[in-house]
């Protein structure tokens, strides 16, 4: 059984910081995660250094179960993070051992479980359709099975704080039965959001008292207050947060894991993430926002690109003399940037620390460091962003850093991109590429069931006799967006391309008004990307 407790963190064992963002958080309406996408955020997440990970319902989604499956096999290993598995109680009437979904979990081999249990007399007579009694029996029956099973488990009593509310007995009954069962944390949860930060702070403190269990904290944002109430109830002795990236999740969402995290750390002084990682909150919900394909919430604290934004006038004046004086914290803290706006401060300190973790040393090179902020400064502003695409910003910077070797892997000509709507009503796409490669000008036609598909296959049609490495290189998921600000068919296109050759992945971006363009631009970069790993085998893995 792989380990139930959180590596490398300084708090360990003690405070869990929790994220649900690939179960609760995508139930937010317009995310559908593919099993790729999954996989690439319990990456970020545990390179972030996250303590639990919730993968998601197995058993109840196949996409869930094929994630669990993926990884128990091999495809994600996790340093800091543990993997959870959410599932509910046995089933009213059922035997523990004969209920299919708790059979589910335990085949996901996560070595820790989430369960839910309504807690809400209300919802226990009126959803579960059976008695209190039967209720508690259906918790303590699934705790005691999976904890004898080698299991590690957590209980999330859904309703908690309107069931406490309406009936305070019952409500303690059933993490009563949690607890008694072995369950290690029963989470009180505010799942209609309904609650206030003082409310919550005074019901945990009561059921700390009169529990003594140890207690954790999930808060849904309907009153805005998810990320106060997720730190009042921290400050009431709770010691397990639950939390989505970016406050993704139904409805108003969830508590922000950066926000949460910022808080603990930045404001109580909790060091609830790994050393040094604290700096990467921002870079890491960025990227996150990219895989959700969401645009990043420029006003969102601590991260935000706004965040520590102030105009010319009163605000910049006083920054010169202290920074501090008009910001709350540093921004270097979580990550982040101090922009005086028009004159655009800050930003170098970032890129040279990103460069360095991409093996490019910018340290030694003033002047390519500037170069190269002012060129990432100017394609964002034309809707490029590289938070989620480290191998396009590695080719950026080095060739800033004139280190990238003086022939490239192959050089366009021209390509050109035909639709044939064929009788029945087949479409197929036709691309023909003109490349020089090897000395060689190579012409290709290939067909796709699109555009990007056919000139993706005329690409490598006309570069495969050329490039040994080629076929091991595949395309895993490709994303794109409509930039606002520019409607209709001006508007500017973003590409996202994740490549993989089966033991890394690397993420590429491209950016124009013609989506085809932007695909070419991801794809190009995607193939001189792998050509310079060859080259240099130590090349860091710039993982989505």
């Amino acid at each position: 059984m792989s380990r139930t407790e959180p590596a490398d963190t300084p708090l360990g064992d003690q405070f869990h910081l929790y994220d649900t963002t690939l179960r609760d958080g995508a139930q937010r309406e317009g995310i559908s995660y593919s099993i790729t996408d999954k996989l690439a955020v319990a990456r970020l997440l545990d390179d972030l250094g996250v303590g639990f990970i919730e993968g998601g319902w197995p058993g109840a989604l196949p996409k869930d179960t094929e994630f669990f499956a993926r990884a128990a096999e091999g495809e994600l290993e996790l340093r800091h993070a543990v993997l959870v598995a959410f599932g509910s109680t046995r089933r009213a009437g059922v035997a523990v051992a004969d209920d299919p979904q708790v059979r589910a979990l335990l085949d996901s081999r996560a070595p820790v479980v989430t369960l839910v249990a309504k807690s809400d007399v209300r919802h226990i007579e009126r959803a579960l359709r059976v008695d209190v009694d039967e209720a508690c029996a259906m918790v303590r029956d699934t705790v005691s099975f999976l904890v004898g099973e080698g299991r590690r488990v957590f209980v999330d009593a859904e309703h908690f704080f309107d069931g406490y509310a309406h009936d305070p007995d019952t409500a303690l009954r059933v993490l009563d039965a949690a607890g008694q069962a072995g369950a290690d944390v029963v989470v009180l949860c505010d799942t209609n959001g309904g609650q206030l930060p003082l409310g919550i702070a005074e019901t945990v403190r009561e059921v700390a008292g009169r529990t003594g269990l140890r207690l954790g904290i999930h808060c849904q944002d309907d009153t805005a207050c998810a990320v106060a109430n997720t730190v009042a109830a921290v400050q009431a002795g709770v010691t397990h947060v639950q939390c989505t990236a970016n406050g993704y999740g139904e409805r108003a969402g969830n508590a922000d894991l950066f926000a949460v995290a910022g808080n603990l750390v930045a404001k109580l002084g909790m060091p609830v993430l790994p050393p040094a990682r604290t700096a990467a909150l921002t870079r890491t919900a960025h990227a996150l926002a990219e895989l959700a394909n969401i645009a990043p919430d420029t006003h969102q604290a601590y991260v935000g690109a706004s965040a520590f934004a102030h105009k010319a006038g009163l605000h910049a004046s006083a920054i010169k003399v202290d920074p501090l004086l008009y910001n709350h914290i540093d921004p270097a803290v979580v990550g982040n940037d101090m922009r005086v706006l028009v004159t655009e401060m800050a930003g170098r300190a970032s890129l040279e620390l990103k460069g360095r973790q991409l093996g490019v040393d910018l340290a030694g090179k003033p002047e390519a460091l500037a170069s190269a902020l002012k060129k990432v400064k100017a394609l964002e502003a034309e809707g490029w962003s590289f938070e989620a695409a480290d191998a396009s910003l590695e080719l950026l910077l080095r060739a800033e850093a004139d280190d990238l070797p003086a022939e490239a892997p192959f050089r366009l000509e021209s390509y050109r991109v035909v639709l044939d709507r064929r009788m029945g009503g087949d479409v197929v796409s036709e691309a023909t590429v003109k490349v020089h490669v090897g000395g060689e000008r190579v012409i290709a036609t290939a067909e796709g069931n699109g555009p990007v598909h056919a000139l993706d296959a005329a690409l490598r049609q006309a570069l495969r006799s050329h490039l040994s490495w080629l076929d091991s290189v595949e395309l895993s998921d490709y994303k794109v967006r409509i930039l606002a600000g520019k409607p209709g068919t001006d508007a500017v296109t973003r590409v996202l391309v994740e490549s993989s050759d089966g033991d890394r992945s690397w993420t590429t971006v491209g950016v124009h008004p013609n989506i085809v363009e932007a695909s070419w631009l991801a794809l190009c970069d995607a193939l001189v990307h792998k050509s310079l790993a060859v080259s240099r085998p130590e090349a860091p893995d710039t993982r989505a």
